[in-house]
């Protein structure tokens, strides 16, 4: 019986293989269109570099990864069909390797979502002044 170290490598090992299996169901032309979306969604959150929760905020900035991406990657691989799913995981054995890559144009939509909590907070705080 493994103990919690190794099903814990496991799992993260799998969800690796699963966010390359669905960067490659993204780009195909035969996956439907909220599937590519959920796809998208996340590995956009995984490779971005800035976290919706910041990893520096105790607890939460930790348990946001474990609870929002594992989310994200069950939806998108129930919705992606079963024949395109096997044949992106065949393919993604290899694909990812050396570790995910990280990239910038990736944290624009989660740069996006902070600048509107800004913005809506700013707007609190001056309607309370005046």
């Amino acid at each position: 019986m493994k103990n919690w170290k190794e099903k814990f490598k496991h799992t993260v090992r799998g969800l690796k293989q699963n966010l390359a299996a669905l960067y490659l169901a993204y780009r195909r032309k035969d996956t439907p269109v909220a599937a590519k979306i959920a796809a998208l969604a996340a590995v956009g959150y995984a490779l971005s570099p800035i976290d919706l929760i910041p990893d520096f905020i105790p607890v939460l900035g930790y348990l946001d990864d474990f609870i929002i991406l594992p989310l994200l990657i069950a939806l998108a691989i129930r919705l992606i069909p079963g024949a395109i799913l096997s044949e992106c995981r065949a393919q993604a054995a290899d694909l990812w390797a050396g570790g995910k890559p990280k990239s910038w144009k990736y944290a624009v939509p989660i740069f996006v979502v902070w600048l509107a909590i800004l913005a809506l907070v700013l707007k609190a705080i001056l309607s309370h002044i005046q």
